[in-house]
């Protein structure tokens, strides 16, 4: 979910969880006075959609500023109203108003995202923190407050649904964690607090875009090929044509273009250089770097937390997630972490005797940019197994088919491409998702999957509107998956590692958690649950991939079209645990530093040397890095987001192995009664109910470590601390050799 985008909550917006909810609904108001089309309702087929065919950069910020003023006297009517406090004078009211804005800050996420050019960041620089000081005018309304209280505080009376209790509660705690109970003094500093922020966050994404648009790494002649796969070949010369470089081929700064080229390239100096620009992007010094960003960030995250009346800004943004307090998460986090760091050192001196083998000096060490070159050669000579020859049988189109089907499987649903939508680039793709039953639209699903310039790196899930049924009209959600696939010739098939392929599925569970919403009110809609929650139905989603009815269907190979074999499939299953210490220390050593920072308080952070000296006391080897290394974090320091709440992608994995088994106990990974109860008490549901409540009415219980232990090989420890839920039962320290771990690199997201 690198980050999951919707209104006013896009990256773009740079608004915290509590000021995106209290400022945006999907109820959509009329803007005839204005001929701008962001300010119009979407017309056009399905309900309406986006016109991206109609959008000008120029238009975003008047739309911007009209779209708040109209809200802000819809928000004035609310708080004034002479009638006593209700549910529906104030509550409902606030979810019907603010749709004007939602739309036109859908759209200017989605630019800010995927069409991030020089124009449009200097709209986005100037905007950011003026949407700030418009959050802040809305939950630091006194008025609006009492309203929300009193229906808070009378519900015990008021005969309201469930979901109308829920929403209330919702809306009461927003407005609380965004101060609403501060004194005058205090709101006014806050919202200076949000607006400095705002700036911040948009600076340090504008840096990190910079930096992976501007360098690259130019493969001069075709000895700067050696060993890359054809597909990455004809990627990398794609990528020197559409840059109009004149070499052999181009290696850009994303992860999706690096992360093979370390794999496959015989070229060790050239591996050090790609590995260098990667990992220094936002620390290069000079303009774009954003050490003394992130500096500034803390140290305002620090004292508003204070103001709001919380220790850090981690006990702040933990205080209404599932781990409740940053004590838990890190309890998991420090004890998982051990493991993880012994199997990397049996990984290195694995592929240390392999180079030796190879005609290394005895002396020879692993360094950063050897450790996916030489795994993936350990990997081929212990399971016979090279990823290269697996990538042959996982086209990107047939992934897509596969993920559709399963969704059929699983969901009831149906995908039919549209092309009566506007799109805003070539690239991107629509369907038509209906209930298979009954043929009625659940949804859009927008789908952009490659990467180009002004494109922010990754892979995320958007909601450009979210279902809802208030007041009788059914409203169907649109929703997309966007990635970074490199493309290759032109009418070739992509081909993508399992990896990619998995990370596909991850992103779609999202998407699936999106259109599968049955509420009322849009703020309670789809993925709009807590952090360390939103993670999961994505994470389980996952399990699917490596099911003998996709790959037999859907795994075939780009030349024969022949299904991927049983004993390749085999050698995978074989392999599937190989590399995790590598994998899962990567994550934690960028989950550990994320919390670690949050939890230091009001300390003057110089971002390098702590991420330098934390990782040193961590026992960080020094064969890898942090998959996110600081100065590029967007995660947390492009937003709020994920900010002290990285860590919820293990809490999510923990849920996932949990409610897989419920699968493997039953009829398999389709069993339809097992899938009706994940789809009804999960992915329906939004935020209706605590997740917590909703997992119990799966699962029959709350969730137990024991399919992840059995599935990672963990041993088991019965010590449970009384801080931790027992979904997060650690192994015992002293069995650390014993330990194989996997943890899954979901995308904000």
């Amino acid at each position: 979910m690198l980050p999951l985008l919707a209104g006013l909550g896009l990256a773009g917006a740079t608004l915290s969880d509590a000021q995106a909810q209290s400022a945006t609904s999907t109820k959509m108001t009329t803007s005839k006075s204005s001929p701008m089309p962001l300010l119009q309702p979407w017309s056009g087929p399905h309900g309406g959609v986006p016109p991206f065919d109609k959008v000008k950069v120029a238009d975003f910020k008047p739309a911007l500023e009209a779209a708040m003023a109209e809200n802000m006297a819809e928000i004035n009517t609310i708080a004034n109203n002479p009638a006593a406090p209700t549910f529906e004078n104030t509550i409902a009211a606030m979810e019907r108003s603010g749709g004007t804005l939602d739309r036109v800050g859908t759209v200017y996420g989605i630019w800010a995202t995927s069409l991030n050019d020089a124009k449009f960041a200097a709209v986005q620089a100037e905007m950011a923190p003026k949407m700030a000081a418009f959050s802040d005018q809305i939950t630091q309304n006194a008025a609006l407050f009492k309203r929300i209280e009193a229906v808070y505080n009378s519900m015990a009376t008021s005969n309201l649904t469930p979901e109308q209790q829920r929403l209330t509660e919702v809306r009461y705690k927003a407005f609380v964690r965004a101060g609403a109970k501060l004194d005058a003094p205090a709101k006014a500093r806050l919202s200076q607090i949000n607006q400095q922020l705002a700036g911040l966050f948009n600076n340090f994404s504008q840096n990190v875009l910079a930096d992976e648009a501007n360098e690259m790494l130019v493969l001069k002649t075709e000895q700067d090929l050696s060993g890359l796969p054809t597909s990455l070949r004809d990627g990398a010369k794609a990528a020197a044509d559409s840059r109009k470089v004149a070499a052999a081929g181009v290696i850009t700064n994303t992860r999706s273009s690096v992360d093979p080229f370390l794999t496959y390239s015989d070229q060790r100096q050239l591996r050090e250089k790609a590995w260098r620009m990667f990992t220094n992007r936002g620390d290069n010094g000079g303009a774009h770097d954003n050490n003394a960003i992130i500096t500034q960030i803390l140290q305002l995250r620090a004292e508003r937390a204070k103001l709001l009346g919380y220790k850090t800004h981690a006990h702040l943004r933990l205080d209404n997630t599932m781990a409740k307090t940053p004590e838990a998460a890190m309890e998991l986090m420090e004890q998982v972490w051990q493991p993880a760091v012994a199997r990397v050192h049996e990984e290195v001196a694995d592929m240390q005797a392999l180079a030796v083998k190879e005609g290394a000096p005895a002396d020879f060490k692993i360094e950063p940019w050897d450790y996916a070159y030489y795994a993936e050669k350990v990997r081929k000579e212990r399971y016979d197994l090279d990823q290269n020859e697996v990538k042959q049988y996982l086209q990107l189109e047939k992934m897509r088919e596969g993920m559709f089907w399963m969704a059929g499987e699983l969901f009831n649903f149906s995908f039919q491409p549209v092309t009566d939508v506007p799109v805003f680039h070539p690239d991107v793709k629509v369907w038509q998702v209906n209930d298979k039953t009954t043929g009625q639209q659940v949804g859009l699903w927008y789908f952009d999957p490659y990467a180009r310039p002004g494109k922010k790196s990754g892979a995320w899930m958007n909601a450009y509107r979210n279902q809802e049924r208030m007041d009788g009209k059914e409203v169907t959600t649109i929703v997309s998956n966007n990635s970074n696939f490199v493309k290759g010739k032109p009418g070739e098939p992509v081909l993508i590692s399992w990896t990619d392929a998995t990370t596909l599925f991850h992103e779609f569970g999202h998407a699936l958690h999106g259109l599968s919403s049955n509420v009322t009110y849009p703020t309670l809609s789809g993925t709009s649950v807590v952090r360390d929650y939103v993670e999961f139905p994505s994470q389980v989603l996952e399990n699917w991939l490596p099911t003998p009815e996709v790959l037999n269907r859907f795994a075939l190979h780009y030349q024969t079209g022949k299904p991927i074999p049983q004993e390749l499939v085999d050698r995978i299953d074989k392999a599937s645990t190989f590399n995790e210490g590598f994998a899962t220390t990567e994550f934690l050593a960028s989950a550990l530093i994320d919390m670690k920072l949050h939890l230091a308080g009001d300390q003057k952070i110089d971002p390098d040397k702590f991420e330098r000296e934390t990782l040193a006391q961590l026992g960080m080897p020094s064969e890898l890095v942090m998959r996110h290394r600081t100065p590029q974090f967007n995660h947390i320091f492009s937003s709020d987001g994920y900010s002290a709440g990285y860590y919820s992608y293990l809490w999510s994995v923990v849920l996932a192995a949990d409610a897989f088994s419920a699968f493997t106990e039953g009829g398999g990974a389709y069993d339809k009664a097992v899938g009706e109860r994940l789809r009804q008490n999960v992915f329906t549901v939004g935020n209706t109910i605590d997740p917590a409540a909703g997992y119990r009415a799966f699962r029959g219980r709350d969730p137990k470590i024991d399919a992840l232990m059995k599935q990672r090989g963990f041993p088991m420890t019965t010590v449970v601390p009384a801080t931790t839920p027992a979904a997060v039962v650690v192994p015992a320290a002293g069995q650390l050799e014993k330990v194989k771990v996997k943890i899954k690199k979901g995308k904000r997201k």
